[in-house]
């Protein structure tokens, strides 16, 4: 009765997700409502998963390590002041979207966290993207977070990686790192003087242009700055290939006002609010003493300090240079003017002349 059902429901075009057929295993004890439909192979009747990802489900447990992510952030979310809830399904036209963990953010932002930890083949791969896309257009951005050093590397949407870690590691409030993913853009000018090689192939283009280099950021930070629109995806033009990343606000506002201009460099923007420390260069040297202030009196039992011209090295005296002899009228005049200066004077002795 049930098969005449629902070959009678296929027959009119009824919807599987409308033929009141669920899943009663896996997906039940998950809280999933997985829709089914009856069909007829080698000569037996069949209960089918509408969707793939409902099939694998079934057949392939949730490991601790998926579980342990989707309670992370969950947790992340909560401790930002945004809202979340794991596998979600959201009805999409006469199909359905399911999320991993679905995080409300702030201004209608709706962040899809998928994690991949277990290997899967070509053929799941090639719907990543499907998956991806389908989230984007209604309105949910994707972001997919895995272990696996071979699918972070793809481009086929916006993957993080992190290092393997055991569930313990993974569960408690620690710094988990993202390894992958997320990059600062460095903008520079494509002449003599730049770090870079062009990215035209060329010497020097004279041209703005911008590089991503790889950063780390904490998971936690992730998860609530993707909800706050403060870290963004972007798609990053690297010659004929298309690189997704995630990267902050500011530095998408730049590249964007780049990819307008890109004979001058964009204004660089703040992306966190200024605080009170001081934005002036520190200094070294103190300030001068005020000259109404009285100076400090000696330590006792310290010796006075030296005057600077004493402190420093004596110099060789410099040879003296040859005159000729002065003048009978300059010998006399010179005679008479040291006659004056020793006035009063006491007379020296030859010997005491000498010995000066």
């Amino acid at each position: 009765m049930i098969y005449a059902t629902d070959r009678f429901y296929g027959r009119r075009g009824v919807l599987v997700s409308e033929r009141d057929l669920q899943c009663g295993g896996v997906c039940r004890d998950m809280g999933v409502e997985a829709p089914m439909h009856l069909r007829m192979r080698g000569g037996r009747r069949e209960a089918v998963h509408e969707r793939r990802e409902d099939e694998e489900r079934r057949s392939v447990p949730m490991s601790d390590e998926h579980k342990a992510y989707q309670e992370r952030i969950l947790r992340a979310a909560h401790e930002g002041g945004f809202g979340g809830d794991s596998e979600v399904r959201t009805r999409v036209g006469r199909t359905w979207i399911q999320t991993d963990t679905l995080v409300e953010g702030a201004d209608g932002r709706r962040i899809g966290w998928e994690v991949q930890l277990s290997t899967i083949d070509e053929s799941g791969l090639r719907g990543v993207r499907a998956r991806a896309g389908k989230a984007a257009k209604n309105g949910i951005t994707p972001a997919w977070h895995t272990d696996r050093a071979a699918y972070a590397q793809r481009n086929d949407t916006h993957w993080t990686r992190s290092d393997r870690l055991p569930v313990r590691l993974i569960a408690r409030n620690g710094d988990l790192r993202i390894v992958s993913g997320f990059r600062a853009l460095d903008f520079w000018h494509c002449d003599t003087s730049a770090p870079y090689p062009c990215p035209h192939g060329i010497r020097r283009c004279g041209k703005a242009h911008a590089t991503a280099k790889p950063r780390d950021v904490f998971f936690d930070d992730m998860v609530r700055q993707t909800a706050a629109g403060t870290i963004v995806p972007i798609q990053f033009h690297a010659g004929k290939t298309v690189h997704r990343y995630w990267v902050t606000d500011a530095d998408r506002d730049r590249l964007d006002d780049l990819d307008g201009d890109d004979t001058r460099l964009p204004p660089e923007r703040e992306n966190t609010p200024a605080t009170g420390a001081s934005r002036n260069r520190p200094t070294c040297q103190p300030a001068p003493a005020s000259p109404t202030e009285p100076e400090p009196p000696a330590s006792a039992g310290l010796p006075a300090a030296r005057p600077l011209l004493t402190a420093l090295p004596l110099q060789p005296a410099a040879p003296a240079a040859e005159t000729a002899p002065p003048a009978p009228a300059q010998r006399k005049a010179l005679t008479s003017q040291a006659g004056r200066r020793h006035v009063g004077a006491p007379r020296r002795t030859d010997r005491a002349a000498a010995g000066r």
